[in-house]
């Protein structure tokens, strides 16, 4: 079993499968969905909690999403992390800013790049929490549940991530 972490690309069926043994196990454990948007908003409250002071804590918003670090907030580290080792195992770990796609479509400039990248993130972070969590959270956490919010909320990530693409390759690139 241990060949398969050199393998370039994982059977999706196999990952899947994992995925879903994974969010039982979180549930079972603590009783909490997987998601990363949280975390996100737990970095924010412990940075806020760093200039404010333990006010923060006091707030409405931080008493439903305390600002610590959990399991919930290792999702993060652990994604990037995991994912680095994977693409190294799997030999496709190539280091640069600018991926061959992007820089045949729109060039090589780092700045419209990190710009681009960081706008991304803004939009993407907003919508999550505007929907009430991340990709993970409705996608994979939800739809286990057969909540109709989170199928219909992870049908509109898929539909606006094709849309952007497609804008941003067919029509801007």
């Amino acid at each position: 079993m241990v060949w398969y972490f050199d393998l370039p690309y994982w059977d999706p069926y196999l990952v899947g499968v994992g995925i879903g043994l994974l969010v039982c196990l979180a549930f079972l454990l603590s009783d909490r969905p997987i998601g990363c948007s949280t975390a996100f908003v737990k970095i924010r409250g412990l940075i806020e909690k760093l200039i404010r002071g333990p006010k923060v804590e006091a707030m409405e918003y931080y008493r439903q999403i305390p600002p610590r670090v959990d399991w919930q907030f290792m999702i993060v580290p652990g994604i990037m992390i995991g994912a680095f080792f994977s693409s190294v195992l799997g030999g496709t770990f190539s280091p640069g800013w600018i991926p061959p796609l992007w820089q045949q479509t729109f060039g090589g400039t780092i700045y419209l790049r990190v710009l681009v990248a960081l706008l991304g993130g803004i939009f993407l972070a907003m919508g999550a929490r505007w929907a009430g969590g991340c990709t993970s959270g409705h996608g994979i956490s939800g739809s286990l549940q057969l909540s109709v919010a989170s199928i219909v909320s992870a049908a509109c990530f898929f539909a606006g991530g094709i849309l952007t693409a497609m804008v941003l390759i067919h029509v801007i690139g």
